[in-house]
């Protein structure tokens, strides 16, 4: 039984992490009157958070390569339970926003270092076991957080929702001390801050116009200067990454055609699936009149399909054709939120997203663990940081600028008014419609993108051979403990 207690502490903190992305979906209704929020501060609550991991994830990434990974995920844990505390004393939406950041910034240099420490702790069978139960904790997380935050909200108050990562965070930093062990460091002695800086400022700038045109529309000439830098920016960091001998991001890796598939879709996993929860929270609130806990627990069967697929079949997920098992997964994603656009009309009620719900949470479930291991398929065991913060980077990126974009057509929809079902089933109905659409289309490219050209190529271009054989798999943790 010791041996899996590096997997357990690992999945207290990707649970923890995960979960905190939806689980304040729930209670942002209750935020908006204790706080006196508005709906665009409500936003920055989800998006804050998810902002600040997509930009730092690349750069965590590179200094838990540098640092070292056990000790990257202790900080990590140390500053995302010290930010939770202050999210629940937070007596204003600024103080709010500006500790769910300060809790991104932990989850990002948690998240960084995952697989590194899987990787560290197992080999051969274990290996696939540890990324199958792994792949079932991550895939069930984001979805039951809705779950837990109505139980708390409604029971003790929406600031419980933050307390109770205290108990876990404790318990995680605890067993990080005891079970897990440091691999090799990388060799390279810089850190690129100005490629994470000019990052951070692109993707902070682009999901701000994205927010501000929801609440002042697309003429505000502001919105479309905000949007101008953001583009200038990104520019800006390709031209650092290509000069920068340590880079946060090898661009190299980008003509891969494997690991550019990956991130695709990693960002259309994360876009699709939970981008719209958030809005389907505040239609069965606002407009339905649901309870926090009856509105979270509507989300229990996508929740219960993700963490059933990916635990029953997560270990067998791990062959030669990673890009049809994920695109499998986005299709079932796909026809998901079609099915939920269909049933979900202006007289309709909340049983109408569970059919879609089921299918997301098979697609979820499918796609979560199969999508990570193929990622560190893609590089040596030194870049593996930066490859894992290369998927969390397009998926958080994804699921922050999915909130802002989703809101603009949300808001559309029901014309700011959220007390009325049939004006805010309108806007929930058009966001699952965006949502299964960009599913399906990825499902259409990923598996082109992920196909491996022979297995001779395969063989010379990545290292997905040395996770597959168990003989190659001992000597990398050999090399890695």
């Amino acid at each position: 039984m010791r041996k899996w207690l590096p997997l357990l502490t690992v999945c207290l903190g990707t649970f923890m992490l995960l979960i905190d992305v939806t689980i304040v979906n729930v209670a942002l209704p209750d935020m908006r009157t204790d706080l006196d929020a508005s709906f665009g501060a409500l936003q920055w609550v989800v998006d804050g958070y998810a902002l600040a991991m997509a930009a730092l994830m690349l750069g965590a990434g590179s200094i838990a390569d540098l640092a070292g990974h056990r000790r990257t995920y202790l900080a990590g844990l140390a500053l995302f339970a010290t930010a939770s505390l202050i999210c629940g004393l937070a007596p204003n939406p600024t103080v709010l926003i500006a500790a769910r950041i300060a809790q991104g910034i932990g989850a990002a240099t948690m998240s960084c270092t995952t697989f590194a420490l899987l990787n560290a702790a197992y080999a051969g069978r274990d290996r696939g076991a540890a990324y199958g139960m792994w792949g079932a904790v991550a895939g069930a997380s984001s979805a039951i957080g809705p779950i837990i935050g109505g139980l708390l909200t409604e029971i003790v108050s929406w600031r419980w929702i933050f307390f109770v990562n205290l108990p876990f965070s404790v318990l995680a930093m605890a067993l990080c001390l005891v079970v897990l062990t440091e691999g090799e460091r990388a060799q390279h002695n810089r850190i690129d801050v100005a490629g994470m800086t000019i990052f951070t400022a692109s993707a902070a700038t682009a999901t701000y116009a994205l927010i501000r045109a929801n609440e002042h529309g697309w003429t505000n000439a502001l919105t479309w200067w905000l949007l101008l830098g953001s583009g200038i920016a990104l520019a800006a960091f390709v031209a650092i990454e290509i000069r920068s001998d340590q880079p946060v991001l090898d661009l190299t890796l980008l003509r891969d055609r494997f690991f550019t598939g990956v991130l695709i879709a990693g960002a259309t996993l994360y876009f699709a699936a939970f981008a719209a929860l958030m809005y389907t929270q505040i239609w069965m609130q606002s407009s339905l009149g649901l309870s926090p806990i009856a509105a979270g627990a509507v989300g229990l069967p996508l929740s219960l399909m993700a963490f059933v697929v990916s635990g029953a079949l997560g270990k067998y997920l791990h062959g030669d054709n990673p890009g049809r098992i994920v695109g499998a997964g986005l299709a079932l994603i796909g026809l998901g939120g079609l099915l939920g656009a269909l049933f979900v009309h202006g007289d309709a009620s909340w049983p109408a997203l569970i059919p879609g719900s089921l299918l997301v949470g098979a697609g979820v479930g499918l796609a979560t663990a199969t999508l990570s291991s193929a990622a560190m398929s893609t590089v040596p065991w030194h870049r593996a940081g930066m490859a894992t913060g290369a998927l969390n980077t397009a998926q958080q990126l994804s699921f922050a600028l999915g909130i802002a974009a989703l809101g603009g057509l949300f808001t559309h929809r029901t014309r700011h008014v959220l007390d009325n079902p049939a004006t805010t089933a309108a806007g929930v109905q058009l966001t699952l419609a965006v949502s299964g659409a960009t599913a399906l289309l990825g499902a259409l490219v990923v598996p082109i993108l992920m196909r491996r050209r022979t297995p001779a190529a395969a063989e010379s271009t990545d290292t997905t051979a040395r996770f597959d054989s168990e003989s190659t798999e001992h000597a990398v943790a050999e090399r890695l403990s």
